[in-house]
């Protein structure tokens, strides 16, 4: 659509969205307190299942595990395509909410863990599932076909590779575009776009060091693998500060340090959990060599009995979206948000969400939406404490469910009609 009639859409659609926010509201808090782990999301899929077929979709489940694809062709034009992730995260939610997640499962090393939406993935079920049915019930409005995906397992970046692994590229019609969204922390009521890198890659391994143990009181019978994991742990630190130019972008964490049982035995082995973010394939490419180059030679300087094991726990591409789709996104999102809606920085998150358009080869767009509170975010930003408010992720994290809810569905909407006919 021009943007003459992306303006007529909207207008019209905005009625119907204030009529259906009461019953959104009711799913996000009901999938909300029932969050799932990563590709174990049955339910979540079912409720997507149900609406989707009260609302006439050809609805296929169970591609790559959980996923959902739902498909209506209503004439002739592109076919879109809305993705929406599902998972929740093992984290023990402590926002103090009434509907707040009080469910504990067992992970999939077998350990029992709190589960919470803290990622965001609750709103991002229920603004598909809106902009499902308001794009079923009225189809007078658009021409083409639209195809919405409920994706598992994004949390641990293998979601999005199991459909495509699933033959959803086999099974469904190719898309002319894919579009995306995430709440984030950011003014609520407004949503934030960027051409090129908009999220960064991710890359996280396992690193486990090998010594000799021995008694704690005789130390030189040992290899001692915790001197090795924090002589590697802090020479590590600095690849991006002493090898990566000031101008670029990386950050690399050391989330997990495991070692021994007992204060006075010094152990075999010890375990580092770390996790790069990039921005540029080559810089990526740079820290994986330098981290393999730094512990096998921390290890050799503690005459270590072998060299370390590296495992690689997640992989999550570059989102770099398509330049002229973006700027067509743009331009609809200012004609329906107006200054609320701007151009973002990267974030140093990541996504699976790019796999679909890599694998597809066609363009993609991923944006933001705000789900802060607009006077906390406000205030935040004035005494410039933005980083203290809870992010994606903490056990605090909270969004405010209006005006989000409903931007969210908004910005949903005005996307994919930019391009239907």
């Amino acid at each position: 659509m021009g943007i003459t009639q992306i303006k007529v859409f909207n207008d019209k659609m905005d009625s119907f969205i204030d009529k259906l926010l009461p019953e959104l509201e009711e799913i996000y808090k009901d999938i909300h307190r029932n969050p799932e782990l990563s590709m174990q999301e049955f339910r979540t899929a079912k409720i997507a299942v149900d609406y989707l077929t009260r609302y006439q979709f050809e609805v296929t489940t169970e591609i790559g595990v959980t996923g959902v694809v739902g498909i209506i062709k209503n004439g002739e034009g592109p076919t879109v395509m809305l993705r929406a992730d599902m998972d929740a995260l093992p984290v023990a939610e402590t926002t103090g909410l009434p509907y707040a997640s009080k469910v504990k499962a067992k992970d999939e090393e077998g350990i029992e863990v709190g589960v919470s939406h803290v990622c965001g993935h609750d709103l991002h079920v229920t603004w598909l599932m809106g902009a499902a049915r308001l794009f079923s019930e009225h189809r007078d409005l658009w021409k083409g076909t639209l195809m919405v995906v409920f994706q598992p397992g994004e949390e641990v970046g293998r979601g999005a590779q199991s459909m495509i692994d699933d033959g959803i590229m086999d099974r469904f019609p190719k898309p002319d575009i894919i579009l995306g969204q995430h709440v984030m922390v950011g003014e609520s009521g407004t949503v934030g776009y960027r051409s090129g890198a908009i999220l960064s890659a991710g890359n996280s391994l396992k690193v486990k060091l090998f010594g000799r143990g021995a008694h704690g009181s005789s130390p030189q019978t040992s290899i001692d693998p915790v001197i090795m994991a924090a002589a590697t742990t802090l020479r590590l630190q600095t690849i991006v500060s002493r090898e990566i130019a000031p101008i670029e972008n990386a950050v690399l964490t050391i989330g997990a340090l495991q070692a021994g049982t007992k204060e006075n035995i010094i152990p075999d082995d010890a375990i580092l959990k770390l996790n790069i973010r990039t921005f540029n394939d080559g810089i990526r490419d740079h820290i994986l060599s330098a981290v393999k180059r730094i512990c096998c030679a921390e290890c050799a300087a503690s005459n270590a009995p072998r060299e370390p094991e590296f495992t690689e726990l997640d992989s999550y591409p570059l989102t770099e979206n398509d330049a002229k789709a973006t700027a067509k996104l743009a331009e609809a999102f200012n004609a329906q948000f107006g200054n609320r809606s701007y151009e973002t920085q990267p974030a140093s998150a990541s996504e699976d969400f790019s796999i679909f358009g890599r694998s597809w080869k066609v363009p993609y767009v991923f944006w933001f939406v705000g789900g802060t509170d607009p006077e906390v975010y406000l205030k935040a930003k004035k005494d410039n404490k933005i980083n203290t408010i809870p992010s994606n992720h903490s056990p605090k994290f909270a969004p405010v469910i209006h005006p989000t809810l409903k931007t969210g569905l908004q910005a949903m909407m005005t996307a994919a009609a930019a391009w239907f006919n």
